[in-house]
């Protein structure tokens, strides 16, 4: 698979997808928002892809929208803005608007972001709808559109007060200060600040456990059910949803392999795939 802005490398269950752009320190682009968007959505319908991990090349994640262009990069209509979609670089199809936020949320496998520097900007609200971040040592993080004359995007303003609640959500967004990978992972952001050389290795370990001892549309179906209603006031409409699939699981052929899998203490050999999760109402 090529990319302009990424890279794509499968390697056994796990997709690993790089921000490409290393001597801009991965500056986003809206090639590489819909870059993202094609890559998550092709991973979505490739049942041999478990995981997906997405990381940066060089010494940086995504070092924020790229600004080369001077004080008009956010202006759509502006000479030289690469930040935002604009009539000759449209957004990509299918995701009702969303591109990229909407490709990784609704995508049926979880993704893993693997922090490796600095991620700014749209370089961390990019990772909000990830399912897992873990980062480096020398990671650093700012919600600094305030700092911009902006206000959070990539439906950040959604996603980081479930995330980190809202009081930690407030301080960072609007202060808009960098802070460091120890605040990130005392703040909820990340779970784990590892070293720098054993950052991708930490995100394949735990990318595996997934891949190897979970079923697929389990793991389809549980990420979706997390997402949409840990936010709801009630659990009772989650009620009527998960006592249902329980049923409808419960007669087929993952669960039988998984009871058999764990009486007998061997590995499983989950037979659905993902692209047969049944969808949520």
């Amino acid at each position: 698979m090529s990319y302009e802005t990424l890279l794509y490398e499968i390697e056994g269950p796990i997709l690993t997808l790089t921000l490409n752009r290393p001597d801009k320190l991965n500056a986003y682009t809206a090639v590489m928002g819909a870059e993202l968007e094609d890559a998550f959505r092709r991973a979505d319908t490739d049942d041999a892809v478990r995981v997906i991990i997405v990381t940066g090349a060089g010494r940086g994640f995504c070092a924020g929208a790229d600004i080369s262009g001077g004080a008009g990069a956010f202006d759509s209509q502006a000479e030289g803005s690469v930040a935002f979609a604009t009539p000759d670089r449209p957004r990509s199809g299918g995701g009702g608007g969303a591109g990229f936020v909407g490709a990784i949320f609704h995508c049926r496998k979880p993704s893993i972001a693997a922090i490796n520097g600095p991620a700014v900007g749209v370089g961390v609200t990019l990772t909000l709808p990830m399912d897992i971040r873990i980062c480096a040592e020398a990671a650093k993080f700012g919600f600094v559109f305030a700092r911009r004359g902006l206000v959070p995007e990539a439906g950040s303003a959604w996603f980081l007060p479930r995330l980190v609640g809202l009081p930690q959500a407030l301080r960072w967004c609007l202060s808009g200060r960098l802070f460091p990978a120890d605040e990130a992972r005392d703040g909820g952001l990340v779970s784990e600040v590892v070293p720098q050389d054993r950052l991708l290795a930490r995100a394949r370990e735990i990318a595996l456990e997934i891949a190897e001892t979970t079923a697929p549309v389990s793991i389809a179906l549980t990420r979706q059910m997390l997402w949409r209603y840990a936010g709801q006031p009630d659990p009772f409409d989650l009620l009527k949803v998960d006592g249902a699939l329980a049923m409808q699981l419960g007669a087929g052929p993952d669960v039988r392999e998984g009871v058999a899998a764990f009486l007998e203490k061997r590995p499983p050999q989950f037979p659905g795939r993902a692209s047969e999760a049944p969808a949520l109402p």
